[in-house]
């Protein structure tokens, strides 16, 4: 089976990881604004080429959304790094085909790298709705590469796409050209005339190195320079810049050929295309005059947060107390089953009390992520980063900025690299310093938990709203901070890919909701079991056996139910202190006193470091212990609300939505700040701030509540 290796590259916002999704069935993220693919990624598939009975192995790289061949953003180094590499054998350039101008000026860079390419005219489907006609065999003729129209939503295209990409594999050299003006067209044609009476063995195809020749590209000139032919060719180079400097009036080579790529541009697309009507575009403008006004936008995009989360909590509220319950119901038949012993108290009281209080909040996340994923796929999240933008550089961040914060809502560890794509290094730190604020998917089921306990279904609603938003403000004013007294620097300009509306595709929006849920319920069946387990086992050992049989004795002695209960309860109670889980959290209780947190909260939030759902898992294990509620109250929300004091839960909340995000996210942050040390000042930067607020919390909530 031969392996074919496709370089998937194209400016930012065509629709590229949705190609991929279409051609092989995989399952990336796909959203509808700039910077969702911030790295490279791959996805393996196979082809056959029934004519010629030979099977492919493909390898496609989906490469960062690019502009240019320059080096001015991130992802155009990624790109560019590797377009300039040997690793792969053909270049799929996928082009929007509503902004085909724009789109060819980055394809007439590709043709120039020398390499195989097919242009894949996608979105098709939007074109024919705005009236756009593109005549992709002339298309083809005027660049010399397959044109294949595309369409990822109604899978126009793809399997054309599959076969031009074998067929453009298996010949022998590529055809592709850019046609330039009369002056450097002659200078091109006396280079490669020059190299073929030499009969100079080259890499690349005449044309091409020539090009690159006269654009003086500096890996082109290294590697020419200990070329016997070098000698008599440099005088020639230098003698056809002249001549190009003398017609064109300049002796900037950059502006020159970047003149010359528009020029080309825009005559191959006067050529090919047509416009019947512009209807959608009088669409996307009338709704943009009421979501992107100056008064109106701003508290629109605050209404729809807010009902989103309305929606997370009363939606999720439903289901999640079926899930509660049948988890509470499985913990007893364990125990019938099992006994009262350590297996029993082990598989109930650890694996399904820890375990079940994370799933049962799947249906919030769920909810969460449908709203956030419907957001980006109809283009509003790009608008309201560019609404954002003068309110954000008031606090020292980019509009640019609000890409990642949102992705933060999600998952730090996307956000974190969604960062990249700001330009400047001191605009991305700051980014990346206050990601942590957004509050990540994995605490909402902390916030569901305490909100439900203490505030009621009726409110708790707006209290998700209110924490999220709290986040945010408090990210903003340490934006401030940082701006003003750390990375100091001047602002950077607002430029970014403003995308059409489109109706959300369902296949879209559901490998976004599948992946993140399935995500979710694999740390809940992995990490998080693992987690409960030895939070199960560190809270029942060692054992105090005189202790144990001391209050049996004392039980024996006594004959009320109910003062039999209170024995138990305080047994449990002094196991649990004596216990290694016990010992740590007393022995990190004297830091979180000030903030009315017993040793329970304490160790929780420790154990929230390696992840936030581990926080619910762990109390789920822990306030399961003991409890002194009445029987019939066995959930986990009447327990923390029976023993958790309610000025505690307000500093527990504001703690965590603050404090330090979980291993595998500071681990990228590390990455991407550019080392360990930038985590050790979040690490300070981040406890420190979230001990003041819950310290400041507690105290005026419980001046407040009397």
């Amino acid at each position: 089976m031969e392996k074919i290796v496709v370089a998937l590259a194209g400016q930012p916002n065509v629709g590229k990881s949705s190609l991929i999704n279409a051609i092989s069935n995989a399952k990336l993220r796909v959203g509808n604004f700039s910077g969702v693919t911030v790295d490279k990624t791959e996805v393996i598939f196979n082809l056959c080429d029934e004519a010629k009975c030979t099977d492919y192995e493909v390898h496609i790289i989906d490469l960062p959304g690019a502009y240019s061949l320059t080096e001015y953003t991130i992802e155009e180094k990624v790109t560019k790094s590797f377009l300039q590499s040997d690793e792969y054998d053909i270049i799929v350039n996928v082009v929007d085909s509503t902004n085909l101008q724009r789109n060819l000026l980055f394809t007439t860079q590709l043709l120039e790298t020398g390499k195989k390419v097919v242009v894949a005219l996608n979105m098709t489907d939007e074109a024919q709705k705005e009236g756009i006609e593109i005549d992709e065999k002339q298309l083809s003729v005027i660049l010399g590469v397959p044109c294949i129209k595309t369409s990822a939503n109604t899978k126009e295209g793809i399997e054309t796409l599959k076969k031009a990409i074998v067929d453009v594999y298996v010949k022998p050299e590529t055809s592709s050209k850019v046609i330039y003006s009369d002056p450097i067209e002659e200078e091109i044609d006396r280079i490669v005339t020059f190299m073929k009476e030499k009969n100079y063995k080259s890499t690349l195809p005449y044309r091409h190195l020539a090009v690159k020749l006269l654009q003086e590209d500096e890996e082109t000139y290294k590697k020419m320079h200990d070329e016997p032919i070098w000698i008599e060719l440099l005088p020639i180079i230098r003698e056809a810049l002249q001549h190009i400097y003398l017609h064109m009036g300049t002796k900037n080579l950059e502006e020159i050929f970047a003149d010359e790529h528009f020029a080309f541009a825009k005559g191959a697309k006067m050529e090919v295309m047509s416009v019947k009507s512009m209807k959608a575009k009088n669409l996307t403008q009338k709704i943009d005059n009421l979501l992107i006004n100056k008064f109106l936008g701003i508290p629109l995009f605050l209404f729809f947060m807010w009902a989103l989360f309305q929606l997370t909590f009363e939606l999720g509220s439903v289901p999640m107390d079926y899930i509660d319950a049948s988890f509470v119901w499985l913990g007893d038949l364990a125990k019938q089953i099992l006994g009262d012993g350590q297996l029993g108290s082990l598989v109930a009281d650890g694996i399904i009390s820890g375990v079940g209080a994370v799933i049962m909040f799947l249906p919030n996340i769920i909810i969460l992520f449908f709203g956030i994923a419907l957001l980006e796929t109809t283009g509003y999240m790009s608008r309201v980063a560019f609404l954002l933008d003068g309110f954000f550089h008031k606090f020292g961040l980019h509009g640019k900025s609000f890409i990642p914060l949102v992705t933060g809502f999600g998952c730090s560890v996307p956000a974190y690299m969604a960062a990249r794509t700001l330009k400047n290094e001191k605009d991305r730190l700051i980014t990346l310093f206050i990601i942590g604020f957004m509050s990540c998917g994995a605490r909402l089921p902390i916030y569901v938990l305490f909100a439900g306990a203490f505030f009621g279904q009726e409110h708790a609603g707006n209290i998700l709203f209110i924490i999220y938003i709290s986040g945010a403000i408090f990210g903003l004013m340490m934006a401030k901070v940082l701006k003003t007294f750390v990375f100091k620097g001047d602002d950077e300009p607002f430029v970014m890919e403003m995308p059409k509306y489109r109706m959300p595709s369902f296949k879209l929006i559901w490998h976004t909701v599948y992946g993140q849920s399935k995500s979710y319920l694999k740390k809940a069946g992995t990490f998080i079991l693992g987690a409960a387990i030895l939070v199960w086992f560190a809270s029942n050992y060692p054992k105090n056996h005189e202790l144990e049989a001391a209050y049996q004795t004392k039980m024996e002695q006594v004959q009320s139910p109910k003062e039999k209960a209170q024995l138990n309860n305080t047994l449990s109670a002094k196991l649990l202190e004596e216990s290694y889980l016990g010992r740590i959290g007393h022995a990190s209780e004297p830091f979180f006193a000030p903030l009315g947190f017993d040793w329970k909260m304490s160790v929780a939030l420790e154990a929230g470091l390696a992840a936030k759902e581990v926080v619910v898992s762990t109390l789920g294990v822990l306030y399961s212990l003991g409890d002194q509620v009445d029987q019939d109250s066995n959930s986990l929300i009447a327990q923390i609300k029976a023993q958790i004091p309610f000025a505690s839960a307000v500093a527990f909340i504001v703690f965590v939505m603050i404090y330090l995000p979980c291993f595998a996210a500071s681990a990228v942050f590390a990455k991407e700040a550019g080392g360990w040390k930038y985590l050790v000042y979040l690490f300070f930067m981040t406890t420190a701030s979230a001990w003041i607020l819950s310290f400041i919390a507690y105290h005026v909530t419980r001046l407040i509540s009397g």
